[in-house]
Parts: C-alpha cells; sequence; structure tokens
C-alpha cells in the first residue's frame, strides 16, 4: 500500500469518526427579544413573617452586577447588621428588584437603610445613594437611580 492510500484511508477514518449521527437541529428554541424587561424570579407569595421592598433600578449598565442590602447602621455611618440582600445583573434598562426580609429583625430605635453597589469585571463603578427605610413594612420605593461610584 502506497503512502498515498494510506493518507487518504486516515483522512477518511478521521472525518467519520468526527460526523455526528444527529441530524442537525433547525429550529433553534424561543429566546426573548434582547430589549425585553426580566422581571425578578418570584420565591412565591409572601409569607406571614416577612415583609418586602421592591422598585426599579435606574442607570444599570447592561452585565453590571448590582448587589442590594438592607443593612442596620450605627451613629458613624457604619455597617451593623445585615437583614436581607440580594444579587441582580444589570440590562441597561429599568431593573426591577424585590428584597424580602424579617420584620421581628428590624431593630426598635436603630437606624435602617437600603444601600447598593454595581461592579463590572470586579471593578465598583456605580453606587446608590442610601435610602432610609423608616418602618419594616412592605414598601415600593419606586425609581432608584445609581450614580457614578466616587
Amino acid at each position: 500500500m502506497s503512502l498515498r492510500s494510506l493518507a487518504v484511508i486516515s483522512l477518511l477514518g478521521l472525518l467519520a469518526a468526527c460526523s455526528s449521527t444527529e441530524p442537525p437541529k433547525t429550529a433553534a428554541p424561543a429566546k426573548p427579544a434582547p430589549n425585553a424587561i426580566k422581571l425578578p424570579e418570584s420565591a412565591g407569595p409572601l409569607l406571614p413573617y416577612q415583609r418586602q421592598l421592591s422598585g426599579q433600578l435606574l442607570g444599570v449598565p447592561a452585565g453590571a452586577e448590582v448587589e442590594l442590602a438592607l443593612l442596620v447602621i450605627d451613629d458613624r455611618n457604619r455597617p451593623q447588621k445585615l437583614l436581607s440582600s440580594t444579587k441582580l445583573t444589570g440590562n441597561n434598562q429599568s431593573l426591577p428588584f424585590q428584597l424580602r426580609f424579617n420584620p421581628e429583625a428590624f431593630p426598635a430605635g436603630a437606624r435602617v437603610e437600603l444601600r447598593g453597589r454595581a461592579s463590572q469585571s470586579g471593578v465598583l463603578t456605580l453606587h446608590l445613594p442610601s435610602v432610609l427605610i423608616a418602618r419594616p413594612d412592605t414598601q415600593s420605593l419606586g425609581q432608584l437611580q445609581f450614580f457614578k461610584a466616587p
């Protein structure tokens, strides 16, 4: 057998091994439109012991990782206790959020704030000015604007 015949047979064997027996997919699964607003995944109805903060985050670029936290703040403006937190991914549009918490963990007489930050590739790029949460009730905070981090 010549070297040329051996090369052709090897090439045909390689092509046969790499070929797929499954027919190609003709229809791709339906994808949401790129401009569609993705609502946060709901964890079901509020339980009797839960309350919820909700609203829309503005100014978050696509792909940015957003962290929201409900914190107890001391007299020196330092976080002392985390009551609840959530992470979202920016979509360059109004970003809906829901943050559930237990009102029994809400300390009487203490200052509680909603704080937020957004980062891209691990770099802090935006922050949410602190929002004072005066009472442990379910509330809609409306539209909250992110600003460039200092």
